[in-house]
C-alpha cells in the first residue's frame, strides 16, 4: 500500500474509531514566538567521532516490531557509535510512535542531555508535522548538535533551520543498512568534512563497448551556476510546511527535492503550489535527486521529466535532476542550511563550507 492509500485509510479508521490521539486539539500557542536566530545565521554542530554517543529517536512512525528497533541501534552501534535510546522510542500509537508531546520531547531531551553528541531519527512515516508546535527551539539552539534523517524528518529539518539556523542532515534513517556510497557520504560530510567538495554525486561507472550508465544518469534541464544555502528534502512535506511558522528561508537558496510514490501530476499539483505561493521564483537553484516510483503508470500521462521542464523552465536558475539523494540505498547526506554551488551545465552540486565544526 503506497503513502497515499495508508494515510486515506487510516484516516477513515480515526474517525470510525475516534482515536484521542488523531482528534487532539492543537495548543493555544500553535503558532511559536520569534526566531531564536536570524533566519541569514548558520549554526553549524560539532562534527561526530567514533565512541561518542548518539541519540536515537521516532519522531514520526515506529517500526512495527522491536526488533527492528534494535536492530537500528546496532546499525548506529557498527558505525562506531554508542546509543542512547529516546525514553519513549518503544511507544507505539497505531501510525505514530506514541503521542506528540512525547515524541517532541524525545527530541528537545536528546539536544538538551549532555552526554549526547548527535541525534539520529529512527525512521521516517508520518507524523513529524504533528510535533512542531511542542518542541523546545531555544534548546537546541543552545545545544547544537548533529541531527540526522529523511522524508518526513523533512519538516524538522525546515523547523530547526527556521527557527534556529541550525545546519542538519537529510541523509540515511537508523533502519536501514548503509551502503558504501552511503556510509561514505555520511562520513565525508559529518565526521571528516572537507571544502569544496561534491555532494550526491553518482558513483562512479565504468564505460565499456555497448554500456553506459542507465540508472543514475544527470539530466540537465537549465544551465548556469548558482550558490546558496541548502533548502528542501521530501516534497510532499516541504509543501506542507508552507504558510506556516516552519518554513525555511527561500529567497537565495538552492533548493533540493526528492519524492517517493508520487504520480507525476502530483509531482506537478506539489511544484505548482510552490509556485503559486512565489516560493518557487525565490531560489536560486533546482537540484531533483531520485524520485522513486513516481512512474505515471496507465492512462494519459506527462513524464516526471516533461513536469520538471513544464513547471521550472521559467524560473531562469540552474536545474538538474537525478543527484544520489532519496528514497534509494545509496541516500548521500546532505547538509540542510550549509552553502553550496549548483552547476546546472555540469551537472553537480558543490559544497562550498564544511557543515561541522
Amino acid at each position: 500500500m503506497d503513502r497515499r492509500s495508508f494515510l486515506r485509510s487510516s484516516a477513515a479508521l480515526a474517525a470510525v474509531s475516534g482515536m484521542s490521539c488523531v482528534q487532539a486539539k492543537m495548543p493555544p500557542s500553535t503558532v511559536v514566538g520569534p526566531t531564536v536566530k536570524e533566519p541569514h545565521v548558520i549554526v553549524k554542530p560539532p562534527r561526530l567521532s567514533a565512541g561518542q554517543t548518539i541519540a536515537l529517536i521516532a519522531p514520526a512512525s515506529n517500526t512495527r516490531e522491536n526488533e527492528d528497533i534494535r536492530f537500528a541501534m546496532d546499525i548506529l552501534e557498527s558505525l562506531g557509535f554508542k546509543v542512547k535510546p529516546g525514553r519513549h522510542l518503544f511507544e507505539r500509537s497505531h501510525y505514530l510512535a506514541g503521542q506528540d508531546r512525547n515524541r517532541a520531547a524525545d527530541l528537545t531531551r536528546a539536544f538538551a542531555d549532555n552526554d549526547v553528541h548527535g541525534v539520529w531519527a529512527l525512521r521516517g512515516g508520518y507524523g513529524s508535522g504533528r510535533i512542531l508546535p511542542y518542541i523546545d527551539y531555544q534548546t537546541i539552539a543552545a545545544n547544537p548538535k548533529v541531527f540526522v534523517g529523511y522524508s518526513d524528518i523533512t519538516a524538522l529539518h525546515c523547523a530547526i533551520q527556521a527557527h534556529t539556523g541550525l545546519v542538519t542532515f537529510h541523509g540515511p534513517i537508523a533502519t536501514q543498512t548503509f551502503s558504501e556510497y552511503a556510509l561514505q557520504a555520511f562520513q565525508n560530510v559529518v565526521m571528516t568534512p572537507a571544502a569544496p567538495m561534491p555532494l550526491a554525486a553518482p558513483p562512479a561507472f565504468e564505460k565499456k563497448p555497448g554500456q553506459v550508465e542507465r540508472d543514475n544518469r544527470i539530466t540537465r534541464f537549465r544551465g548556469g551556476k548558482a550558490s546558496g544555502h541548502l533548502v528542501g528534502g521530501n516534497l510532499s512535506i516541504l509543501t506542507q510546511i508552507i504558510g506556516t511558522p516552519y518554513e525555511p528561508r527561500f529567497e537565495g537558496a538552492i533548493l533540493f527535492l526528492e519524492d517517493v510514490n508520487e504520480a507525476p501530476y502530483r509531482i506537478d499539483r506539489m511544484l505548482t503550489h510552490l509556485l503559486l505561493s512565489g516560493r518557487l521564483q525565490r531560489v536560486a537553484g533546482v537540484v531533483f535527486g531520485k524520485c522513486t516510483d513516481c512512474d505515471p503508470g496507465k492512462g494519459n500521462s506527462f513524464s516526471l521529466e516533461e513536469v520538471i521542464a513544464d513547471r521550472c523552465d521559467s524560473l531562469g536558475v540552474p536545474v538538474v535532476r537525478g543527484l544520489m539523494f532519496g528514497h534509494i540505498d545509496d541516500n548521500a547526506t546532505i547538509p540542510c542550511g550549509a552553502r553550496v554551488t549548483l552547476d546546472g551545465d555540469a551537472g553537480t552540486l558543490t559544497l562550498q563550507e564544511v557543515a561541522v565544526t
